[in-house]
């Protein structure tokens, strides 16, 4: 049995969490790993501004506690010693989804780090299990490479997600779109896909839609807009604002499109940094927001604005988003939700 045949479906972001997990970066992954002490500073930045709303698990490698201990010692923080390659919870940890009687399960995708861009990946692909089996929550294994960065719900049957990662060579070359769109309903119960084309210019996972698009509501979503001809992503949004001008959703509904306009360009090593507000999190009651100071101060003040009038009832707490984005990800990819069940 899947869980669509056993009514879970994947609650919207939004919905109510029991707690937030994350896992802690390991040094011997990174891409700069000198950076491991002010990555750790951003990390704990990110936990604890979590913790401000609810409960945060942190996936730690076990030779690692005491010093994490150290820097996010709080009462709504607990540790969790699972050995683990690298820190991206959202992409190797379960998705989770509840059924009519409000029974929490988690589906366990495969994972292969973004397409074999980072080796090894062979503790990631267990930490979801372990997670699962930790906290007695029903396991469903899908046969799909999938990272959670790479799709959001709106809790009504409508998905979205981008061409450019779900359809890469690198995840699941042997399946069609429409075999892909057949697991995707199977396993998260949705019953239409939007398809973007691609993600945001220089973004690594091949083009992770939380970077670039997110449901604030059924039939609402915000997309992260670029108003430079001479930016690679002024085309890339152009056509993904058509592809949602002309799209509905599961329900028939037309959608409304919110702009954000993009933090101002910047590298590091000649490389493009993936800034997006876009990679904001939901938590009870909140939103934690990057924001990236310097050339993008009216960017993130722009920013702030738009999720204050989207979501009136949300405190807006800010974070630093320059802390770690230069390890590829920023709020959003280190996390995932565990959604509140009965």
């Amino acid at each position: 049995m899947n869980p669509k045949d056993l009514n879970y479906s994947m609650p919207p972001e939004w919905a109510e969490h029991t707690r937030t997990f994350i896992s802690w970066p390991v040094q011997s992954s990174m891409v700069y790993p000198d950076s491991y002490e002010s990555v750790s500073q951003g990390y704990a930045q990110i936990a604890l501004a979590i913790a401000e709303f609810e409960p945060v698990g942190i996936v730690v490698n076990p030779d690692d506690i005491d010093r994490v201990k150290a820097l996010v010692d709080a009462p709504n923080i607990e540790l969790i010693p699972i050995p683990h390659n690298d820190a991206w919870f959202r992409d190797n940890g379960p998705t989770f989804v509840v059924n009519g009687a409000g029974e929490v399960a988690g589906v366990n995708w495969r994972f292969n780090a973004w397409g074999g861009k980072y080796a090894p990946w062979d503790l990631d692909d267990q930490v979801a299990p372990q997670i699962l089996t930790r906290y007695g929550v029903r396991q469903f294994d899908a046969p799909l490479v999938m990272e959670g960065g790479s799709l959001h719900v709106d809790g009504e049957g409508t998905l979205i997600t981008t061409e450019e990662c779900l359809l890469n060579p690198n995840r699941n070359p042997e399946l069609t779109r429409e075999q892909i769109e057949e697991q995707l309903m199977t396993f998260l119960s949705v019953s239409k896909v939007i398809w973007l084309k691609n993600g945001l210019s220089g973004d690594e996972t091949d083009g992770h839609v939380d970077n670039i698009a997110c449901f604030a509501a059924p039939g609402k979503v915000i997309m992260q807009v670029c108003d430079d001809p001479e930016d690679d992503n002024y085309a890339i949004t152009q056509e993904n604002l058509r592809i949602l001008s002309e799209a509905t959703d599961a329900q028939g509904r037309k959608l409304e499109v919110i702009p954000i306009q993009q933090p101002p360009y910047a590298s590091y090593e000649d490389n493009r940094l993936t800034l997006s507000y876009l990679n904001f999190y939901f938590v009870n009651d909140g939103i934690v927001l990057p924001v990236f100071g310097g050339a993008a101060e009216e960017t993130d003040r722009l920013a702030e604005k738009v999720l204050g009038e989207t979501f009136p009832d949300r405190r807006i707490r800010k974070v630093d988003g320059m802390a770690i984005i230069r390890e590829g990800g920023n709020v959003h990819c280190t996390t995932q939700q565990m959604p509140s069940g009965k």
